[in-house]
C-alpha cells in the first residue's frame, strides 16, 4: 500500500488518509467542502460546495498519480434527496463524457451540516 497526502487539499482532521493506492487502485476518503488553502469549512449552497469538493478531489487524485478520467466508482452523500438533480448536473459538468459508476446516498445530516460528501475509487 502507498499512502498519499497533498497540501493542495484539506489535511485529514481525524484518523484516516486522503488516499491509499493498492495494486493500481486508488481509494479516496470522503471529501467535504473545506477550502484547501484556509482550512475553513465552505458554507453555501450545493453549487458552491460541489465545486470545492471537486477541486479537492482533483488535487488528491493528482497527488495519487491519477485523474478524474480514471475514476471508476463514486459514492456521493447528500442530506436531502431534493438536491439530486443539481448534484447530477454539477457531477456531469465535472466529469464530462466520463461516466464512472455512482451511488448517491441521501442521509439525514452530514458533518458540519454539509450539502455533500464524496468518496471515489480510481485506477492509476
Amino acid at each position: 500500500m502507498q499512502f498519499f497526502q497533498t497540501n493542495d487539499a484539506l489535511k485529514p482532521n481525524g484518523h484516516y488518509s486522503q488516499a491509499i493506492e493498492h495494486n493500481g487502485t486508488v481509494y479516496c476518503s470522503g471529501i467535504l467542502p473545506f477550502d484547501r488553502t484556509t482550512g475553513a469549512f465552505v458554507n453555501g449552497d450545493i453549487v458552491t460546495q460541489c465545486k470545492v469538493v471537486f477541486q479537492n478531489l482533483e488535487a488528491i487524485l493528482q497527488a495519487s498519480g491519477t485523474s478524474k478520467e480514471r475514476v471508476i466508482k463514486t459514492t456521493v452523500y447528500i442530506p436531502d434527496i431534493g438536491l439530486w438533480g443539481q448534484v447530477d448536473a454539477l457531477y456531469s459538468d465535472f466529469f464530462g463524457g466520463h461516466k464512472p459508476c455512482r451511488s448517491i446516498v441521501p442521509t439525514n445530516t452530514l458533518h458540519y451540516n454539509s450539502n455533500i460528501e464524496m468518496e471515489v475509487v480510481a485506477v492509476r
